[in-house]
């Protein structure tokens, strides 16, 4: 599909909704999964200003795509599109999961797709005191349900309630998690809880709802046990309390899934980033021992785009390989450019 044809369906989706569209579309390509960040604020404000009507006067929806990332990231950019929205509402046509699922809890409604997923807003957090893969040699990521989980199964599996036996169980873990890591998670569930309650007071009424709120922010925290749950959209309406979820029509709904798929298209999500195959593919019987350099290659990595601009953060990568003796081959990923383009 052309770009104009994506860029007809964010107009029939436009007229279909009465709304301003704004696409932010991560990679959650395997090997290649690029994280809610930053600098996509920045692009999205650059769509926003050019909206033709004043300030609060426009209904505007984020078509969103992505598995998350920074945590801090939805907080700024629910405020900012808040800014310039009459009504706000996030599309979900496939996965927002947890950075996403976050920045759709600041909408006013959230509009799923049959295909749309939300996830777990717990974090899983990283820092230089993280234990250490000792195969990889990299760090390990932990999850606060995690850490959590271990404590509930020292109480409630093993029964184990004495005050005393409980700080062996604790020091335990300790010796194996360095005490700042642990205390770096309980900072993280501290903010993600915080994130979540200030998101939904932007559209809920803290005084007569503050049980509700709990009740949501509870569930997407701690009481779904395991990070990769993906909420389904009458799970999340029904079950997790999000009552501003929406089942669009179907003109909407078949709208949202062609333009997803687009995106799924150009980014190549559904196609695995194996650099030692596409390497292969491109080098014509390599010889052993004898370095190979493939041809410029561009992946994208994510979109910023509505009718009137397209932004996109793309890379370009030469792979450098040898084949070995044995006829394994060794490939590096040499980077050329990494950043934003305005189509």
């Amino acid at each position: 599909m052309a770009k104009q044809d994506r860029i007809d369906i964010i107009k029939k989706l436009e007229a279909e909704r009465h709304t301003h569209v704004i696409a932010y579309v991560t990679s959650t390509r395997q090997n290649l999964e690029v994280p809610m960040a930053m600098d996509s604020i920045r692009k999205i404000y650059e769509h926003l200003r050019l909206i033709d009507k004043p300030k609060g006067k426009h209904n505007i929806d984020l078509f969103l795509h992505s598995n998350g990332g920074d945590g801090t990231v939805p907080w700024r950019l629910v405020t900012l599109i808040r800014e310039y929205a009459a009504k706000f509402s996030v599309l979900v046509p496939h996965r927002a999961f947890s950075a996403a699922t976050l920045t759709a809890l600041g909408a006013d409604s959230i509009v799923m797709h049959p295909m749309g997923m939300l996830g777990p807003t717990d974090p899983t957090v990283g820092n230089p005191f993280n234990p250490v893969n000792p195969l990889t040699n990299q760090p390990i990521g932990i999850s606060v349900e995690d850490v959590s989980a271990y404590i509930a199964l020292i109480k409630e599996d093993a029964g184990i309630q004495h005050e005393d036996e409980l700080v062996q169980a604790f020091n335990k873990l300790a010796d194996n998690v360095h005490p700042l890591a642990l205390g770096n998670v309980k900072r993280s569930i501290s903010q993600s809880r915080m994130m979540a309650e200030k998101l939904l007071a932007l559209h809920m009424n803290m005084k007569t709802d503050e049980h509700k709120v709990s009740e949501i922010v509870d569930k997407l925290t701690s009481k779904l046990f395991f990070h990769g749950h993906p909420i389904n959209r009458r799970e999340a309406k029904e079950q997790v309390g999000l009552e501003k979820v929406e089942y669009p029509p179907s003109i909407v709904e078949d709208l949202m899934w062609q333009l997803y798929l687009d995106y799924e298209q150009e980014i190549k999500m559904e196609e695995p980033f194996q650099p030692a195959m596409e390497f292969v593919s491109q080098v014509q019987q390599p010889r052993p021992n004898e370095p190979k350099v493939t041809e410029v290659t561009t992946a994208k990595l994510v979109f910023v785009e509505s009718m009137q601009r397209t932004d996109v953060d793309s890379l370009d990568y030469q792979l450098c390989g040898t084949l070995q003796p044995d006829g394994s081959t060794h490939v590096n990923m040499i980077t050329r450019r990494r950043g934003w383009v305005t189509e």
